[in-house]
């Protein structure tokens, strides 16, 4: 189901309306906290499929192709989305960094890499369904302003959509189309 049919079933059909009108003692912010844990579970679902989509199709053998010499090579790229999602969810959200008692391989092959993004985004989904509601939406600061944690994790994602797409461009200089972009 994607985040508009969501949506609109919760909020404009079926027994939802019902629900809230009958229950005033719902909490709001229980209610928020779990409408946003929901949008950003579908959104992250997606995102995982999306990258391990991209990443399986290059060869193994062109996991360090790089264009430039200044570039991240393929690997790099994945690699470094694990690193930085990890990093700034477990710092802003107090949830244990699991890189501070493991390290990655400064080199990784196909399979490393896919295994370590299966392993980020499991780590991403169970932060998003046991931080405390509190936390999802507590303001912090961010690049010069103060936005929710819940836009932090967003932000985490659109990161990763950065470097999915320039990944993009690495497997078509490769030779390699991409399948499976939606562009949503």
């Amino acid at each position: 189901m994607n985040r508009i049919t969501f949506l609109k079933t919760l909020l404009g059909t079926g027994l939802a309306p019902a629900v809230v009108l009958a229950s005033p003692a719902v909490n709001s912010l229980e209610t928020e906290a779990q409408r946003i844990r929901l949008e950003l579970l579908d959104a992250w679902a997606m995102s995982e499929k999306m990258t391990l989509l991209t990443a399986g199709q290059m060869p193994a053998d062109a996991f360090d192709f790089k264009y430039t010499p200044e570039a991240m090579t393929f690997a790099d790229q994945w690699r470094h989305c694990c690193q930085f999602t990890v990093s700034q969810l477990s710092g802003r959200l107090g949830v244990v960094n699991p890189y501070q008692t493991r390290q990655l391989p400064p080199v990784m092959t196909k399979g490393q890499i896919m295994d370590e993004l299966r392993t980020m985004y499991a780590f991403v989904q169970k932060t998003i369904r046991e931080v405390p509601d509190a936390k999802l939406l507590e303001k912090d600061d961010f690049m010069g302003s103060s936005i929710p944690n819940w836009r932090l994790i967003y932000t985490m994602e659109n990161h990763i959509i950065h470097h999915r797409g320039q990944c993009m461009v690495y497997l078509r200089l490769k030779g390699v189309t991409p399948e499976g972009y939606l562009g949503w």
